[in-house]
């Protein structure tokens, strides 16, 4: 038996640091020692802060969280660590697991993905940001030399703009209220620009703001009989858009995108699994260090959380370092 520290959210807008055992590894199942975890800033800042609603209680839940909405709960998703016990084939591999922010867990050995060589184990928490990604635009279906934008700059975002870059005469702008994404988006290989800059008439148009402002702006710069993707959740906040205005004459779409399934497009040939695996392979590119903000220790957690769930902006991805816990 072994003793992991984990970060649980107690009441809405605070969270703690608890003790909790780890039982040894049974069949098929390993046990990870954390290197680490990763903030998914916009999702769990709506956790942190109680405000999923009470419909998506059980859609919204992680694969290996415990406790419940709004409170006490331990949620998080971004994790790679080195498996210390269990099925022989992982011994000592780094691994990507989509578990809560912990010292120590056993899983399904199914459930973690190898980090592929090449890929530092700090740049791999960013697996599932990218694997959001990828369902987006498996979901969007951009072709050859379409003019692409995506609205919101955070993680979700900046990881779409930078596979969508790689389509050959692919033109990318991301498109973002922070002047300081511009340094960003060049690190991506993407245009930028602020709202009032958005280029319009656009061929593929993703939202992930998490604000009504983009989801307006992204209609706006949508082509004629375009289709934009939407991508943000914004938890119990209400959303109010001009359907009254060009909607209807533009014939425009709004469809959503969403990770807890494989895109249509690929469901019958793709499964989650083999998602992730994807995602995991595409961070060898050094591009993604970009979405990396700064590192903090996990006893810092609970001030960590407060403190990016109480400020709007700023860093991509908080990582959180395990290594001595």
């Amino acid at each position: 038996m072994v003793e992991a520290t984990a970060f649980w959210v107690e009441r809405p807008g605070a969270g703690a640091l608890r003790t909790q055992p780890v039982p040894a590894p049974g069949p098929d199942e390993v046990l990870v020692r954390t290197l680490f975890s990763g903030v998914s800033r916009g999702t769990e800042a709506t956790v942190f802060c109680g405000r999923v609603p009470e419909s998506e209680h059980e859609r919204m839940r992680a694969p290996f969280q415990e406790g419940g909405f709004p409170a006490p709960v331990k949620y998080g998703y971004l994790n790679v660590g080195v498996v210390e016990a269990g099925a022989p084939a992982l011994l000592g591999r780094t691994v990507f697991t989509l578990y809560p922010h912990q010292s120590a867990f056993v899983a399904p050995a199914a459930a973690v993905v190898p980090v592929p060589d090449g890929v530092p184990a700090r740049r791999a928490v960013l697996t599932g940001a990218v694997e959001t990604a990828v369902n987006i635009l498996w979901d969007a279906g951009p072709l050859l030399g379409d003019r692409i934008a995506v609205i919101g700059a955070g993680m979700i975002g900046c990881s779409v703009a930078r596979l969508a870059a790689g389509i050959p005469g692919a033109q990318v702008t991301l498109v973002d209220t922070d002047p300081g994404r511009l340094a960003v988006a060049a690190r991506l290989g993407v245009a930028f620009a602020q709202p009032s800059d958005a280029p319009r008439d656009r061929d593929v148009v993703v939202h992930t703001s998490g604000s009504e402002a983009g989801l307006r702006l992204a209609l706006e710069t949508a082509g004629d009989d375009g289709e934009v993707i939407e991508a943000s959740w914004f938890g119990d906040r209400p959303v109010s858009l001009p359907l009254g205005a060009d909607f209807h004459s533009r014939r425009l779409t709004i469809r959503a995108s969403q990770v807890g399934a494989v895109s249509a497009r690929r469901r019958d040939r793709r499964s989650t699994h083999d998602r992730l695996a994807l995602a995991a392979r595409l961070l060898r590119d050094p591009a993604f260090d970009a979405l990396l903000g700064g590192s903090s220790s996990w006893r810092e957690l609970p001030r960590v959380l407060e403190e990016l769930s109480a400020e709007p902006g700023g860093e991509l991805c908080r990582t959180i370092d395990w290594r001595d816990a």
